[in-house]
C-alpha cells in the first residue's frame, strides 16, 4: 500500500457482503477492531434488498469505466460478475500499523529469518541492485528492506482479487472516493495488458506485486528496468527494484542520509514539549501531525537530546523530527528527511521504523 495508501495485509476472498453491514453496522462500529468472523456474521438478512442496491452501484461504475474506455472485454471479465469481500472491511478497521506497539510490530517484521535473508538477497542481487541505486540514488539495503517488509523477497504477494477488493472498499462509504480512484487505476492497467485479470492479485486493499504498489502509484512509478516493454512488478527482479527506488526518489529521498536513529529525551523534555509541536496544518501523511516541527541535530542536541547511547547526537545539518510512537512512555527517535519519504510509501510511523530497522540490519551486506 504504496503509499499514501493504505498498506495492507492478505485474506482470501469471502461471500456478498451486504451494504447494510458496510454503510452501517461496520462504520459505526470503526472506531475499534472488528475480527474477520465478527464482520462476516454480522450479515443482515435482507440480502436480497442489500443486492439490489449493490448491483444499482455497479451498473453506475461500470458506464463509468466505459466511458473511461475500458474495453467491454474487461468488464465482462472484472466488474460483471464481483461481489464484495466482508473480510476486507474487517481488515481495514483493524490494520497492524495502528493497533499493535512498536516493539510488536518490530518483533514480528525485523525477524531474523528475514535479516537472514535480506543479507542473501543482497549479496545475489548485488550487481542489479548497483544499477538501480546509481540510477535512482537510492541505497540497495533500502530497496531490499522495503522488499522484504512487502512481500517476504517476493514470496508472498497475496491473494486477493485485486479489482474485488477495491469494489469492496470503493463501496464503504469511508473512504469511497480514494479507493474508487484506485479501482479505475487498475481498470486502466488491466485494459493496457500489463497483466490479466486472473494473475491481479494482491492484497486486501488492492496493493500489487512485489512491490506492493496500488494501482496509482503503478501508473506513475512503475518502471520498465529490464527493457522487455513491460512494468513487471509480479516477476521482474529488475522491475521491481527499480519501481521501489523510483517512488523512493520522487517522493525526496536522500541517498546522503539514513533514516534516523533512537534517542535519549532530557528529563524535562515533555514539560517543555508544547514549544516543538506541529501547528494547525493539514498532511498527506496524516502521522506527521504528531511530529515534532524540524529542527537541525546540533538545535536537538542543544535542546538535550543524546543518541540512545548517551552520546551526542552526529554532528551534521540534517533536518529532524521528534517521534514517540508509543506515547511518552514509549521509544523516542529522531528521524530525518528519508523517514518521510518512507511513510508517503505507508503512513504509519511503525511500518517506517521496521523499514528502517530491517535496512540497518543489512549494514555491511
Amino acid at each position: 500500500m504504496v503509499r499514501t495508501a493504505v498498506k495492507a495485509r492478505f485474506l482470501l476472498p469471502g461471500v456478498v457482503v451486504l451494504h447494510t453491514l458496510i454503510s452501517s453496522q461496520l462504520l459505526a462500529q470503526s472506531t475499534s477492531p472488528l475480527s474477520p468472523d465478527n464482520a462476516a456474521g454480522n450479515v443482515s438478512n435482507s440480502i436480497q434488498d442489500d443486492d439490489h442496491a449493490f448491483q444499482l452501484w455497479l451498473q453506475d461504475l461500470i458506464t463509468e469505466a466505459r466511458q473511461a474506455g475500458i474495453s467491454e472485454q474487461i468488464i465482462e471479465q472484472a466488474l460483471l460478475p464481483v461481489t464484495p469481500i466482508p473480510q476486507v472491511i474487517a481488515s481495514d478497521r483493524s490494520q497492524a500499523e495502528f493497533v499493535e506497539t512498536l516493539d510488536q510490530y518490530l518483533e514480528k517484521r525485523v525477524t531474523d529469518w528475514r535479516i537472514n535473508t535480506g543479507r542473501e538477497r543482497l549479496r545475489e542481487h548485488r550487481e542489479l541492485l548497483d544499477r538501480v541505486a546509481e540510477q535512482y540514488r537510492v541505497q540497495p539495503r533500502f530497496i531490499v528492506a522495503f522488499w522484504g517488509v512487502e512481500t517476504n523477497f517476493g514470496n508472498f504477494t497475496g491473494g486477493t482479487d485485486v479489482v474485488r477488493a477495491l469494489v469492496t472498499l470503493a463501496y464503504d462509504p469511508r473512504r469511497a472516493a480514494y479507493f474508487r480512484n484506485e479501482l479505475m487505476n487498475a481498470l486502466h492497467i488491466l485494459n493496457e495488458g500489463h497483466i490479466s485479470h486472473a494473475d491481479m492479485k494482491g492484497s486486501w486493499a488492492g496493493a500489487m506485486g512485489q512491490s506492493q504498489f496500488m494501482p496509482s502509484s503503478f501508473n506513475q512509478y512503475a518502471v520498465d528496468f529490464d527493457g522487455d516493454g513491460k512494468r513487471d512488478i509480479w516477476n521482474s527482479k529488475a522491475d521491481v527494484f527499480a519501481s521501489i527506488a523510483n517512488y523512493l526518489q520522487a517522493n525526496g529521498w536522500r541517498d546522503d542520509q539514513t533514516w534516523g536513529r533512537e534517542v535519549l529525551l532530557p528529563e524535562n523534555y515533555h514539560q517543555d514539549a508544547a514549544q516543538w509541536q506541529q501547528p494547525e496544518t493539514s498532511f498527506s501523511c496524516s502521522v506527521l501531525r504528531r511530529h515534532t516541527i524540524q529542527q537541525t541535530l546540533p538545535q536537538w542536541q542543544a535542546a538535550g537530546i543524546r543518541s540512545v547511547d548517551g552520546s551526542a547526537l552526529p554532528d551534521v545539518d540534517f533536518t529532524a523530527s521528534i517521534i514517540l510512537p508509543d506515547g511518552e512512555s514509549g521509544r523516542a527517535f529522531v528521524t530525518y528527511e528519508n523517514f518521510r519519504s518512507i511513510l508517503k510509501y505507508n503512513c504509519a510511523n511503525n511500518y517506517a521504523l521496521s523499514v528502517g530497522y530491517l535496512a540497518d540490519s543489512f549494514n555491511g551486506y
